[in-house]
């Protein structure tokens, strides 16, 4: 952890624009002892140990990923020579991933989203399903209002996802209301159209989602509270039956 966080003082201080030796060194460093981790591992649990675990696989990933920013430490010419190490060594950053090791519970809560992934999927297959078919209709009647937002058909997909997020809901409806003119009854149909569709689609679809979501996310939560509820109800009526057997007597 105190590696990973001091890795991500580095490179923060190497994205922000300051260029020092010291900084390369000791980013360096905390890449080989990224790798001699890696290697440890590999010879304690085997290769096959080692890549059948899920944190593991993730770790060995990041680490691969951060073996092209030596290479542009010690072989400067090789690494400039190939732009795809340049790109690689971006990708760094992606080692801060790591931290999740030490989140609390944070196996559950994954195990939560597989869960939720699960029961949801249909739900949200559903919604991207409306958000073409809209975004095609769109593109198909405004496409010379708005080019903008409705040209092509992916371009008029992506502005139906950004009224359904509520994101630009009104400049979208106006921009196009505005080349018919406010002479006619055309541009108070295009907003109501748009309002309707917001509120379908924006309001009403994406609370729902959120509430069958995060419903899964906590069902595992609520199967515990379940499962203790029979046992002590189970318990109550054994008491309940010895009760009647020693006392003689009828319990409610």
């Amino acid at each position: 952890m105190a590696f990973i966080l001091l890795n991500a003082i580095i490179i923060y201080c190497q994205v922000s624009g300051f260029e020092n030796t010291t900084l390369d060194i000791v980013d360096a460093a905390c890449t080989i002892i990224f790798i001699f981790e890696m290697a440890v591992k590999h010879r304690e649990y085997g290769v096959r140990g080692y890549w059948s675990n899920g944190w593991n696989r993730m770790d060995g990933i990041l680490v691969i990923l951060s073996i092209p920013s030596l290479i542009n430490i010690f072989i400067p010419t090789i690494a400039s020579s190939l732009s795809v190490l340049l790109i690689l060594r971006v990708l760094r950053v992606l080692r801060f991933f790591r931290v999740m090791h030490f989140f609390p519970n944070f196996a559950k809560v994954v195990k939560g989203f597989k869960v939720a992934m699960r029961q949801s999927y249909g739900v949200l297959l559903s919604f991207f399903v409306i958000i073409v078919v809209f975004g095609l209709l769109n593109c198909s009647l405004f496409q010379e209002a708005d080019p903008e937002h409705f040209n092509t058909p992916l371009c008029s997909i992506y502005s139906v996802f950004q009224i359904c997020t509520v994101e630009g809901w009104y400049d979208i409806p106006n921009a196009v209301a505005e080349y018919y003119g406010n002479s006619t009854l055309l541009p108070h149909v295009i907003r109501v159209y748009f309002t309707m569709l917001l509120i379908m689609g924006g309001i009403i679809g994406m609370s729902f989602i959120n509430s069958i979501f995060v419903d899964a996310m906590v069902a595992d939560n609520n199967d515990d509270l379940e499962k203790q509820l029979k046992t002590l109800q189970t318990s109550v009526e054994e008491v309940k039956n010895l009760l009647e057997e020693k006392g003689k007597i009828i319990l409610p």
